[in-house]
């Protein structure tokens, strides 16, 4: 690990330490078996209508997720679940997300065409009934839509899931006491292939915990991969015509954007993962053409074999696990994702509406905001970063300001450096706000209950 970027880990432990607490109000055994209750759900609609809909509910396996911090998420995101102690309405425990049908939402073809996209959230299974609420938020951080519905631990119609006995990996077992479970899930992949997906998925686990703050923390994770052979080998491209049968149903060309990778499968994908525990998804699609995305709680999805497969995974889990938003800009939008009125709740961005929730403690003294940008981003840093020195590299990385242009937008949202790896592929790091963000999230994950 590089030198300087020790110095600045060091510092981010020190700023975070005491952000998570290390007690919580709610006692996990106090409400909730060591059992995990899968809801899948139908979120469903148009750009400005959205119901949510329940389909069914399933008992699996062990807990995978936190048992400490329980009623209320790090992030808000563009969803949260609820639940509540009926008795009391107590929140018992809470978790944020966003969805591929809110993004859907954004875009032209919401606003003529009505469609319904699957969502699956797992909660703890409960001792008692509880009552479950689901609901969606919009740009402004409003309720557009929610689902409030009891669920009784003894109803006969909870399915109880069993292993599917798919052929299953474990590529890394973290020492701490309450590591944070990723899922590798093979897509794409014919039955002859089994062994190609193992080293994809290895080579994925590599290139996520040689990057900071991962590395440093790399006992807090276990990384498990299962192996769902497909009928075909690689992915579907509708543009070109290509149209596979494979385990998740992934596919190019999401919302009429050939790069745009994703799968609208979720019941599928959960049905893969079956009674194993986890807590984050990465599904790994065999094929050597750039694409992927990440949605925040919901799924990392990537190719496996482009050159740029190690950057582009640790970028996209950033927004998967960290709910870290995308710092380029592309141009103004009819409709702003992140309006003037509104501060983002993700942690890197910022509209200036409430910059001292975000990392205004971190700003050297008397920085201007906003803070303007050095002579050299006149360029195009994508193309010349490789000829840059450290020392350039590090100043663009790590000087921390305020710079206009970031989440889509040129005006009216801003960074936290000029370049990061939630910003171009080519730069090697995270920087500081960005790797507090991830730290503490870890952190909150992993608390040790008192």
């Amino acid at each position: 690990m590089k030198k300087r970027f020790s110095i600045v880990l060091i510092a981010i432990v020190s700023i975070v330490s005491g952000a998570v607490s290390a007690s919580a109000q709610i006692k996990y055994e106090d409400f909730f078996q060591d059992s995990t209750l899968r809801l899948d759900y139908v979120f469903c609609g148009d750009a400005r209508h959205q119901a949510i809909y329940l389909e069914r509910a399933y008992k699996t396996s062990a807990w995978a997720g936190r048992k400490t911090n329980l009623e209320k998420p790090l992030l808000a995101g563009n969803g949260q679940v609820n639940v509540y102690n009926p008795e009391t309405e107590q929140v018992i425990y809470s978790n944020s997300f966003s969805t591929l049908f809110q993004e859907w939402q954004s875009y032209e073809e919401a606003t003529r065409v009505q469609k319904a996209f699957e969502n699956c959230i797992q909660v703890p299974f409960p001792k008692a009934p509880v009552r479950v609420e689901v609901s969606l938020t919009d740009v402004h951080g409003r309720v557009t839509s929610s689902l409030s519905h009891v669920v009784d631990p003894a109803d006969i119609l909870i399915c109880r899931l069993h292993d599917n006995n798919l052929d299953r990996c474990t590529l890394k077992t973290g020492t701490a006491a309450n590591p944070i479970d990723i899922v590798f899930v093979a897509e794409a992949y014919s039955a002859d292939e089994k062994e190609k997906f193992y080293a994809d998925a290895a080579r994925g686990v590599q290139a996520l915990f040689s990057h900071e703050p991962y590395a440093a923390n790399a006992d807090k994770f276990n990384v498990v991969a299962i192996f769902s052979p497909s009928q075909d080998s690689g992915v579907s491209r509708p543009g070109k015509g290509i149209w596979r049968n494979t385990a998740a149903d992934s596919h190019f060309d999401t919302f009429y954007m050939d790069r745009y990778l994703t799968s609208t499968s979720m019941r599928k994908i959960y049905d893969i993962i079956g009674t194993v525990p986890f807590e984050h998804i990465i599904l790994l699609v065999n094929t050597p053409v750039y694409g992927g995305g990440g949605i925040y709680n919901s799924l990392t999805i990537m190719g496996s074999d482009h050159k740029t497969f190690k950057n582009v995974l640790v970028h996209e889990f950033g927004h998967a696990f960290g709910g870290l938003g995308d710092e380029y800009a592309y141009g103004d939008l009819e409709e702003p994702m992140y309006p003037a009125d509104t501060e983002p709740w993700e942690p890197n961005l910022t509209t200036l509406k409430d910059f001292s929730s975000k990392w205004l403690d971190l700003l050297p003294a008397n920085c201007p905001v906003p803070t303007p940008l050095d002579e050299i981003e006149a360029q195009d840093v994508r193309r010349i970063w490789n000829t840059l020195t450290p020392e350039q590299k590090a100043s663009l990385n790590l000087k921390v300001g305020v710079y206009e242009g970031a989440g889509y937008q040129m005006k009216g949202v801003f960074r936290p450096v000029q370049e990061c790896r939630m910003r171009i592929n080519e730069c090697e790091e995270f920087c500081p706000v960005c790797s507090r963000a991830i730290v503490n999230m870890i952190e909150y994950y992993t608390t040790i209950p008192m």
